[in-house]
């Protein structure tokens, strides 16, 4: 069954306003205000600018007012624009070389199917269809509506011109349903043949989205995950000199008089950029003959020339792009166009780049991404990466068998183990997420929200060990302070000390994720370190170990002073003593490495004491804490003999 959409909600204004105001309206120049397509003048109804009774195009802009204005053909812009770094390209002047496409003024709207619907065309009319359990034929539903969607679009005719609002429409469903495919199935190859068939169904799209014309048009449809803009001139043609076409991260300078003179006075160009094509067209695609790492630098653009009969460039086209991750200074950047089944290095060069722009100068068209190459891991590396596995091993077989003893071992009662045993668990939990997410980085990489989740669970682990750390010192000096023995509470029921060990670290990493979700989630799903966001936990570290310390400083001389009056409870002394001592121990344990991770890079020796020392943290807690322990040591003997 076919239901009708939009159309109704589209033309209810303007059959309103014919109704109120007949045939013949008294316009009057309206400037700086939004076209409103169609709109009804003399008796016909316009869905594009007019020439018609004026000496250039004009628009409709509000019918109860008869508001007009004169369309805005872009034929000057800022006078420059430029990337950092790169040559200026001058824009305006009274002999003007550069035509700068950016905002057309006309903004779209979208029409969304209902469920169990997809949407589809009666002619060039958008519809939405039922989706029957015959048409699936054992496909999950989200495959099938998104094999569905391009059947419809692959089968378009080439002369079929299509409403903006209808190609919009299409593309978000497009994109609704290839993330939905993509969260039934992560297989890259998958993901891959989908995100190639989205290419294909996008440029049939973008060809039904331009018509002949005598001047000059633009249109600009930003969907979800594309941004789309097309320009087409005709023989009437005020431009002059190259067109500059701006989308969000990417630019392009073509020269589209040219390719018009070599097609009867008639040209359209397009530039299509996506977000989030990189998780189906994957940068490993790139088959280059070193055994390299790739990394995507650039959004996944298509420029294309539609309905275009002679489509040879007259000159190379300018891409700049800008970069959306860092720049290794060592790393190769390489222009690549996608071949239906990868990236290939064909007739696109990279001319000039910087820090945070590349320009690719390209001898065709199609679709386009700048890819950085850098070297695997040497030997050495690659070493320390099978070094780091095996003590993060280790260091998890004791902060398991720590964690069981201060669970299920019996501790004299003035002996608090609340903040020692979750100080265990949370580096338990934490080196365990952290070695199963190098373990399988290849499988979780693609899955952009999992490594966003996984990264921002670290971030709580973590920074929740250094609170935990805290929350025992506080406890020891309240103890010293009292001048009584550690007793389990201390003032404090365990569920409070929970509230705080677990509590704060939340706080701040959901303070953290709304200011900046996106600096979740690196390439090793864990904090960026762009814009700073790494100091969202060197920063909370820091702190907590500056406090660690003046506590701890406190503590000692708090007990230096009150040992010279405590010499006849000699016993009470010498557990203090100890408590204090295995503190202080403690901390460096845990605190020390951290303060080598501010200056281990390109450092070797610290870099393996970082790796060590942090990895092995369960192994000297356990050691000090039980194997020093004489009464746990024997309850461990105990327990092995049977």
């Amino acid at each position: 069954m076919r239901v009708m959409v939009c159309d109704c909600v589209l033309k209810l204004s303007y059959f309103l306003a014919i109704f109120l105001f007949g045939n013949y309206t008294i316009w009057k120049n309206v400037v700086g205000a939004e076209c409103v397509f169609p709109f009804h003048y003399n008796g016909v109804d316009y869905m594009e600018c007019t020439t018609v009774d004026h000496h250039t195009a004009w628009c409709g802009t509000h019918y109860a007012t008869g508001g007009w204005q004169e369309c805005n053909v872009p034929t000057s812009a800022p006078s420059t624009t430029t990337a950092p770094g790169l040559p200026s390209v001058s824009t305006s002047s009274k002999n003007l070389n550069e035509t700068d496409v950016r905002h057309p003024s006309t903004t779209y709207n979208y029409c969304k199917c209902p469920d169990k619907t997809v949407p589809g065309l009666e002619g060039n009319q958008l519809v939405c269809e039922s989706l029957n359990a015959g048409d699936c034929k054992g496909q999950d539903v989200s495959v099938c509506q998104m094999d569905k969607i391009n059947r419809e679009l692959q089968s378009l005719d080439e002369d079929l011109i299509l409403q903006p609002y209808v190609v919009l429409s299409l593309l978000v469903a497009l994109a609704d349903a290839l993330g939905a495919v993509s969260e039934v199935n992560g297989d890259p190859e998958n993901l891959t043949v989908h995100g190639d068939a989205m290419l294909s169904s996008v440029e049939r799209l973008v060809s039904a989205l331009v018509e002949p014309i005598l001047t000059e048009r633009a249109i600009d449809l930003t969907g979800k995950k594309t941004e789309l803009k097309t320009f087409s001139i005709g023989k009437d043609t005020t431009v002059n000199g190259n067109l500059h076409l701006i989308n969000t991260n990417t630019d392009m300078d073509i020269d589209l008089l040219g390719i018009q003179k070599a097609n009867n006075g008639a040209a359209h160009v397009a530039l299509t950029t996506y977000k989030d094509m990189e998780r189906y067209l994957q940068p490993e695609l790139f088959h280059s003959e070193n055994d390299t790492i790739k990394i995507m630098m650039s959004s996944v653009f298509s420029a294309s020339l539609p309905k275009t009969a002679n489509k040879a460039l007259t000159q190379p086209v300018n891409f700049t792009l800008h970069h959306l991750k860092s720049l290794d200074p060592e790393g190769v950047l390489s222009c690549v166009y996608w071949n239906a089944s990868a990236w290939v290095v064909d007739g696109c060069d990279v001319t000039q780049t910087n820090a945070t722009h590349t320009v690719c100068t390209c001898e065709h068209l199609s679709t386009f991404c700048l890819i950085m190459q850098v070297k695997q891991l040497p030997e050495t590396d690659q070493m320390m990466e099978l070094l780091n596995r095996i003590s993060v091993s280790i260091g998890l077989v004791f902060l398991a068998l720590a964690v069981m003893a201060f669970s299920f071992c019996r501790w004299k009662a003035q002996v608090n183990i609340t903040a020692r045993l979750n100080l265990c668990i949370s580096l338990f939990l934490a080196h365990l997420l952290f070695l199963l997410v190098q373990e399988f980085i290849h499988l979780i990489r693609p899955h952009k929200i999992l490594c966003m989740i996984i990264s921002g669970t670290l971030h709580f682990l973590f920074l929740s060990s250094f609170v935990w750390m805290s929350v025992e010192a506080v406890l020891l000096l309240l103890a010293v302070l009292s001048l009584k023995l550690v007793r389990r509470n201390v003032g404090f029921h365990w569920g409070y000390l929970c509230l705080i060990g677990y509590g704060a670290p939340f706080a701040l990493v959901a303070v953290s994720a709304g200011l900046k979700h996106d600096g979740y989630g690196s390439d090793r799903c864990w904090l960026r370190h762009e814009n700073g966001f790494i100091w969202s936990f060197l920063g909370p570290v820091c702190v907590i170990l500056g406090t660690n310390i003046l506590l701890l400083i406190i503590t000692v001389i708090i007990l230096h002073k009150t040992l010279s009056y405590m010499k006849n409870i000699h016993s009470q002394i010498k557990d203090i003593r100890v408590v204090v001592l295995k503190t202080v121990v403690q901390f460096f344990i845990i605190g020390g490495p951290w303060v080598l991770g501010f200056f281990h890079h390109g450092n070797t020796v610290l870099e393996l004491l970082f790796h060590v020392l942090n990895s092995q943290q369960g192994s000297f807690i356990f050691l000090i804490h039980c194997v020093l322990n004489a009464e746990v040591r024997q309850q461990f003997t105990t327990i092995c003999r049977g």
